[in-house]
C-alpha cells in the first residue's frame, strides 16, 4: 500500500501561479522536444520519413518553448522558476529512452498521440485560468497547435500500421476504459492480494484460530481498500492527465483491493483451522493468476515477466507471514 502522504508530496495543478503555470510549460515543451528527437533516431533507420515527421515536431516544441520564454521574459522578468511534470499531480510520467528505443511505429504512434492529447489539456486547463491577456492568447494558440500535432503522429499510423493492428488498438473508449478502470483496478487487487498475505497468514499460523485470523484478515482488506482508494483519489484529478473521473478510479483502486484481500480472509470463517488455510491458499493461487492474466491481457505484459514478477512478490510476502506466524 502507498501511504496517503504520497499524493501530497506533488502540487495540484490548481495551486500554481500564472507564473509558474508558464515555468511549467516551458519545461514540458523541453521535453517533450527530446522526446520526440528520440523518436526520430529509434526509427530512423526502418521509416526515415516517419523520423522526419518527428524532428519537424520536435522543432514545433522548440519554438512553443521559445515563444513562452519571450512571454515570461516580458511578465515575470528572466528568472524561470524550476517546476516540472513530475510536481504537479496529473501528469503522467514519460518512457525513459531506454524504453523507447525498441517499441514499433505503432506504439510510437500511439505514444505520441497520448502525449499531445494530454499537451492539449493542460493548455485549454491553462489558458482558461489565465488572467493576462497575452498569457491567454498564446496559451490558447498552443493547446490549437498540440491537438494538430495529435493529427499528426495518427496521420503516421495510416502509412505504416496494418488494418489488423489499427483495430487491435482503436479507440478511445478502449484506452480510456483502462485508464480509468483497469489500471487503478488492478493496481489494488495486486496490493490487496499480495500485502495482505503476510497479516492473514502470519494471524493464522500464531493463532491458529480461525475467527481471529478472519477478523485480522477483514480488517486489512477493508482498510487497505480505504487506502488505495483516497490515494487514488487524490493522486490525480484527471484533467490533464485524462485518466477519467477521480471517483470511478477510486472505487476502482478502493474495492478491488478489498476484494483481493477478503479473497483469503474469508475462508477463515470456516472453523476447521487446516481446511480454511488450504482453501485460502488456494484462493490465493486463484488470484495471482487472475492478476497475471489482467497485466498480459490489458496491460499487454509479455506472460514470462507477468508470472515472474507476480510470483515473486507472493512468494516473497507469504513466507513473511510464515515466519512472523511460527516464530
Amino acid at each position: 500500500m502507498f501511504p496517503l502522504s504520497f499524493a501530497n508530496d506533488r502540487r495540484s495543478f490548481a495551486s500554481l501561479s500564472e507564473q509558474e503555470v508558464l515555468a511549467l510549460a516551458i519545461s514540458s515543451e523541453e521535453d517533450d522536444g527530446r522526446i520526440y528527437l528520440g523518436y526520430a533516431n529509434a526509427i530512423r533507420d526502418a521509416y526515415p520519413s516517419s523520423a522526419r515527421v518527428f524532428e519537424e515536431m520536435a522543432e514545433e516544441e522548440n519554438e512553443h518553448r521559445r515563444r513562452l520564454i519571450d512571454l515570461h521574459k516580458a511578465r515575470f522578468g528572466e528568472r524561470i522558476p524550476l517546476i516540472r511534470r513530475d510536481d504537479v499531480r496529473g501528469f503522467y510520467r514519460r518512457k525513459p529512452d531506454w524504453l523507447r528505443r525498441s517499441l514499433p511505429l505503432d506504439k510510437v504512434r500511439l505514444e505520441a498521440e497520448a502525449m499531445e492529447r494530454q499537451a492539449h489539456r493542460f493548455y485549454l486547463a491553462a489558458a482558461s485560468r489565465a488572467g493576462d491577456a497575452d498569457v491567454r492568447k498564446l496559451l490558447g494558440d498552443l493547446a490549437l497547435a498540440e491537438a494538430g500535432h495529435e493529427s499528426l503522429a495518427r496521420r503516421l499510423g495510416a502509412e505504416h500500421v496494418t488494418e489488423e493492428a489499427r483495430e487491435d488498438e482503436d479507440a478511445g473508449a478502449r484506452r480510456q476504459f483502462i485508464l480509468t478502470y483497469v489500471q487503478p483496478g488492478l493496481a489494488g487487487l495486486m496490493d490487496g492480494s499480495v500485502s495482505t498475505l503476510a497479516p492473514i497468514f502470519a494471524a493464522a499460523f500464531a493463532t491458529h484460530d480461525t475467527w481471529q485470523t478472519f477478523l485480522v484478515g477483514l480488517a486489512a482488506s477493508l482498510g487497505a481498500g480505504v487506502s488505495m482508494g483516497f490515494t487514488e483519489v487524490a493522486s490525480d484529478d484527471g484533467v490533464i492527465s485524462g485518466r477519467g473521473s477521480p471517483l470511478k478510479r477510486g472505487l476502482a483502486a478502493g474495492i478491488m483491493t478489498a476484494l483481493g484481500g477478503l479473497g483469503h480472509a474469508l475462508p477463515y470463517l470456516i472453523p476447521s483451522f487446516w481446511t480454511a488455510t488450504s482453501i485460502a491458499v488456494a484462493v490465493v493461487f486463484v488470484e495471482l493468476c487472475l492478476i497475471t492474466w489482467i497485466q498480459h491481457r490489458w496491460m499487454e505484459t509479455p506472460w514470462p515477466r507477468a508470472m515472474f514478477q507476480v510470483a515473486l512478490g507472493g512468494a516473497i510476502v507469504f513466507a513473511i507471514g510464515m515466519l512472523i506466524g511460527n516464530a
